[in-house]
């Protein structure tokens, strides 16, 4: 089989000396680019990620010069995701040019997906601010194609980040915003009630009781079933609690409603 690293710097020595060479017709960049994805493929056989990624860009240039865009645009991709295990900078800078030639297709749904990447990268690297950038973009792009499971994914990400930050009127706005559109969808409708928790959770952080109850009331009106779950029980023994200053009785309301149903939601992130 031989070194796969050697014959992926054969690969790219070759390429790079057709494209120092005479061509017609663009037929050198189409020589080189063979020769590029020959030598990015032996690279990650090798995993020789750096190596890989650089000859994916190189490959990207040789698709634009041929006005190649669909192609230019999924080998800066596959640059990204070659960088992605050794150099996050790299990785969403070339998701970055992936996306602006997608979007000069029109292709959205690609757009989204490649946002959605880029703002998990910035997640691995607790970049949150930056995270919330993406993770919107994304939702929007989702949106406006009707994927609407996804775009929620997205939002619900924002919404935690947006919590973790102290921003909490972001968060409830989204959570409550997830909350109106899932009640009109028959796949989505079983989660009103764990956004209306969420969003109860920041009113709670916001320390403003009377602001509590109100959300209580316009979740009530929202959705009329809301009002006999454990999720608006919780909510209202917590805003008790907190109206009182009664410590012990805010843990105990939280320890009956997790004992019985894990509580998994932005409080878990934002309790600590």
């Amino acid at each position: 089989m031989g070194d796969p690293t050697a014959k992926g710097e054969d690969f790219e020595k070759k390429a790079e000396k057709k494209l120092s060479g005479w061509g017609f017709f663009g037929s050198k960049y189409e020589d080189a680019s063979d020769l590029f994805e020959k030598a990015a493929n032996s690279y990650k056989l090798a995993k020789s990620w750096d190596q890989a990624g650089a000859a994916y860009v190189k490959l990207a240039n040789c698709h634009l010069k041929l006005n190649s865009k669909h192609e230019a645009a999924t080998s800066y991709a596959d640059a990204a995701h070659s960088y992605k295990k050794s150099n996050i900078r790299e990785s969403i800078s070339c998701l970055e040019q992936s996306v602006n030639l997608f979007l000069d297709m029109g292709r959205l749904n690609m757009c989204a997906r490649y946002y959605k990447e880029i703002a998990e990268l910035y997640e691995q690297e607790q970049n949150f601010e930056q995270a919330i950038v993406y993770y919107e973009r994304a939702a929007d792009l989702f949106q406006s194609e009707d994927v609407t499971t996804s775009a929620n994914q997205c939002k619900q990400k924002v919404s935690q980040f947006a919590a973790q930050l102290e921003q909490y009127q972001k968060a409830i706005d989204i959570f409550e915003d997830i909350a109106r559109q899932s009640l009109n969808n028959n796949l989505l409708k079983y989660g009103v009630k764990g956004h209306l928790l969420n969003a109860g959770i920041c009113q709670l952080c916001k320390g403003d009781v009377v602001a509590i109850n109100n959300a209580l009331e316009r979740y009530q009106e929202l959705d009329p079933t809301f009002s006999g779950t454990r999720e608006y029980k919780l909510l209202a023994d917590l805003a008790a609690a907190i109206d009182e200053e009664d410590v012990a009785k805010f843990t105990d309301a939280v320890k009956e409603f997790d004992s019985m149903t894990p509580l998994v939601s932005v409080f878990s992130f934002i309790r600590t």
